[in-house]
């Protein structure tokens, strides 16, 4: 599974009941350079991009940092609500008063509402023929056209670390992919 980025915020309001309402935006159309210098590489989403899993109806979690162990919504409990449009992947989560008590979630907000959190970032694998990588000036320029979403995360850095970037086998030509699942070849946020 692959990790991407987006310094995109966050909306956050509590309501009477005690349950809490995330909302945010991961735009698409819009590149984001990962790596400058000489030979810069950039990324970007074209329109749609998680359309086929959004629309298919699976299961998709909203974590706190790309943690599995840090659950906050899905779609399959009823509380994540994901709309695919043209602009962008919005989504709306609530977070029940009961959950609030929940360890994890408590510290979730705290470093939320201290403005540590403002970042999304979804998680997500390319099928083989999903994205495109073209020259652009003297940079490579990675254009994903079709996502697997598996999860979109609410994050401290929505920034792709340097250290991974490679891990993407950036080619001008368009072999065979193959899903990198260890976690020692995903992007990071």
């Amino acid at each position: 599974m692959l990790w991407g980025a987006h310094s995109g915020g966050l909306e956050v309001r509590t309501l009477p009941d005690g349950e809490t309402r995330l909302a945010g935006r991961f735009p698409y159309g819009s590149a984001t350079e990962l790596r400058g210098g000489p030979n810069p590489r950039r990324e970007m989403f074209a329109a749609r991009a998680f359309a086929a899993r959004i629309e298919g109806g699976q299961d998709i979690h909203l974590l706190a940092n790309h943690d599995f162990a840090a659950p906050l919504a899905s779609r399959g409990a009823g509380s994540l609500t994901l709309t695919d449009t043209d602009s962008g992947l919005e989504f709306d989560a609530r977070i029940s008063a009961a959950m609030r008590e929940v360890s994890f979630v408590r510290d979730f907000l705290g470093t939320l509402a201290a403005g540590l959190v403002g970042g999304i970032s979804p998680g997500f694998g390319v099928p083989d023929g999903g994205e495109e990588i073209r020259r652009e000036g003297d940079g490579l320029l990675r254009i994903v056209h079709r996502a697997d979403l598996v999860e979109i995360s609410a994050v401290t850095k929505p920034a792709y670390p340097q250290a991974q970037i490679e891990a993407r086998a950036w080619e001008l030509t368009a072999p065979a992919r193959r899903n990198l699942t260890n976690p020692r070849q995903r992007w990071r946020a």
